[in-house]
């Protein structure tokens, strides 16, 4: 019964499968290819239905587990456990912050809003939600065993792919098709990972060796900003920057220009890679 109605199923169904997924390239697409047409079914804006499930499927980026996440701790040589649970709190307050745009939106443009559907019962709510709980089950399995001490990051996505195979058998949808059209898509996923990590190694070896961070770091301290304006100026540097390249492209070709001067600045890494 909230302003804007069902345009807030993107912003949740992102938020929920974004802890599942780790990508938001992934999120967009599965919530896109069963909310958008249902939306749209139901006469709501279809600006509005396409920019929300946009916006939304950015919280693949900050809500755990997250790959881009997952790379930046790698170069960084930061714990993914920290990074991890330092997106979580940034990464719901994004969530908010999308609803909140959306309610304020439908109660300015009311005239672009469909007439209120009839009243579901509760009972069938409840019926009906039965069905995310294999999929909070997957998202505690993975990120308790993490910070319940019974797993690293990396027997975490174990635990994962135990827990998305029984939830898979018992739906009845694993089959030998299945399993290899999810093997293949892992392989995939994995290489990309790694030549990427591999490619970011080389840039930042190659950057050690020209000397540029060491004065990239010397002009930014010269400026003597605190934390808040460095903070505020990369948003803006790579706000510009997302105008022309992807999150995976950005981390890598940035990071290795940015290690030195983000802690002489005072900032923390961890911070800084949640933060921007």
């Amino acid at each position: 019964r909230l302003p804007g109605r069902l345009l807030h199923v993107n912003v949740v169904g992102c938020a929920i499968f974004a802890a599942v997924s780790g990508s938001s390239a992934a999120t967009c697409a599965t919530i896109g290819r069963i909310a958008l047409p249902e939306l749209l079914k139901r006469g709501y804006d279809e600006k509005m239905a396409i920019g929300t499930l946009a916006g939304a499927g950015t919280l693949g980026l900050l809500i755990p587990p997250s790959i881009i996440l997952i790379i930046y701790a790698t170069v960084t040589e930061q714990s993914i456990a920290r990074l991890f649970i330092a997106g979580v709190i940034p990464g719901i307050m994004l969530a908010v912050l999308f609803s909140g745009f959306i309610m304020v939106w439908a109660l300015l443009n009311k005239d672009r809003m469909p007439p209120p559907e009839p009243a579901v019962p509760f009972r069938e709510k409840l019926a009906a939600s039965r069905r995310l709980i294999p999929v909070m089950l997957l998202i505690l399995g993975v990120i308790g065993s993490i910070y319940g001490g019974l797993a690293s990051a990396t027997e975490a996505a174990v635990v994962g792919v135990f827990l998305s195979f029984v939830f898979s058998w018992w739906s009845g949808t694993l089959s030998l098709e299945s399993f290899r059209e999810a093997l293949l898509a892992a392989t995939k996923t994995s290489c990309m990972i790694a030549f990427i990590l591999a490619g970011a190694a080389y840039l930042t070896a190659a950057m050690g060796f020209t000397g540029i961070p060491a004065a990239l770091a010397e002009w930014i301290t010269a400026f003597k900003l605190p934390p808040w304006a460095l903070l505020t100026a990369l948003t803006f540097f790579y706000a510009v920057l997302g105008c022309f390249l992807d999150g995976f492209s950005m981390v890598v070709l940035t990071t290795s220009l940015l290690r030195l001067p983000v802690p002489m600045s005072g900032s923390r890494r961890i911070w800084f890679g949640t933060s921007v």
